[in-house]
């Protein structure tokens, strides 16, 4: 029988534990490497109210981004204005502070002028109008309007034609707006347009709307069946001119700086958004509208729809506006006003 020396056994036994050591130092990388990263943080912030088309097609987009990016993103939409009315959203994207803003080109048109071009007066006589130059000619413009400004287009969205909605005194021809105190979106174009029919634009963010409207601070607003339902201030209203004089689409834009450290592969994601999220965005609001303004009749608020000769005195007016704003917007304002015309 062989002899075992106790020496021996002690050495192997010493040996095999350094080994084991070392193969745990080893694979403990390794162990490490194959954690999950953490995911990339979307947060987009908004006014758009709960409960809309507008939800629907951020929970598009979002379930969209969330699915392709096989959960290496996660978007948080903020709703209602949650974040800030839309100036200090699109301040905070330009800033990088916030990656992603969702809302009116008019909003946008603070910090990229050119974009407020877009909301002049009866630039569009349809909607299809409106897509074909939005989506054609005029969105390279856009696009690299926004470049020079820190934001990266993501893709359009939809409020629609504005209309006028009064308290008291019905509108009919231009001169019933006259020294009216009219509800102005927070925007050079909307304040510009309200002065020219001799109106008294009062600035005032969406969130305090209703309350100026129920006190009486001022007279009306313009906006669409749609959100004019949404936020309830239909409610303080007797009168609507269906006078569709501004289309506003909706637009989705990323902050530039903060688009730009990510993956190569997210940022393409992120600026090829498929058209259906577009088509049903839009769709999504225009096949309400004939719904809301049933339902604004009978509410008890009189609607009024112009005759073709009615909006051409208001177009008259209107009308001029187009090339003024384009000239005080910015390097691309003419450039823009032409491709959304169609020439």
């Amino acid at each position: 029988m062989t002899t075992v020396n106790p020496k021996l056994v002690l050495a192997i036994t010493a040996l095999s534990v350094f080994l084991s050591g070392l193969f745990v130092v080893a694979e403990a990388p390794a162990a490490d490497a194959q954690e999950t990263a953490p995911a990339i943080q979307l947060r987009i912030g908004t006014v758009a109210p709960e409960g809309t088309p507008w939800e629907k097609q951020m929970k598009s987009l979002r379930s969209h981004i969330e699915r392709e990016s096989h959960g290496r993103v996660k978007v948080r939409v903020f709703m209602g204005g949650s974040l800030g009315g839309e100036k200090a959203l699109v301040r905070r994207v330009a800033q990088g502070t916030l990656e992603c803003f969702a809302g009116s080109t008019a909003a946008l048109g603070s910090v990229v002028e050119e974009l407020n071009v877009i909301e002049t007066p009866y630039l569009f006589d349809d909607a299809a109008a409106a897509d074909r130059a939005l989506d054609g000619p005029a969105l390279p413009i856009v696009q690299s309007a926004l470049t020079e400004h820190g934001f990266t287009f993501g893709l359009w969205a939809e409020n629609g034609f504005r209309s006028w909605f009064t308290r008291e005194r019905p509108i009919r021809t231009p001169a019933d707006l006259r020294g009216l105190r009219m509800r102005s979106q927070e925007a050079s174009v909307h304040l510009e347009t309200y002065r020219a029919f001799g109106a008294s634009p009062n600035p005032i963010d969406v969130t305090n709307v209703l309350t100026s409207l129920q006190t009486g601070a001022v007279d009306g607003f313009d906006n669409t069946p749609l959100f004019a339902f949404a936020t309830s201030w239909y409610q303080a209203a007797h009168h609507l001119n269906l006078s569709q004089h501004s289309y506003q689409p909706g637009i989705v834009v990323y902050s530039s700086s903060w688009l730009s450290q990510q993956p190569a592969d997210i940022q393409e994601l992120l600026t090829h958004i498929p058209a259906s999220i577009v088509t049903e965005g839009r769709q999504g609001v225009r096949r309400m509208d004939p719904i809301l303004i049933q339902n604004l009749e009978r509410a008890g608020i009189d609607v009024h729809r112009p005759t073709p000769a009615e909006r051409q005195q208001f177009a008259a007016i209107g009308r001029p506006l187009q090339e003024r704003i384009a000239g005080q917007s910015g390097t691309h304002g003419r450039d823009l006003l032409r491709a959304l015309r169609g020439r």
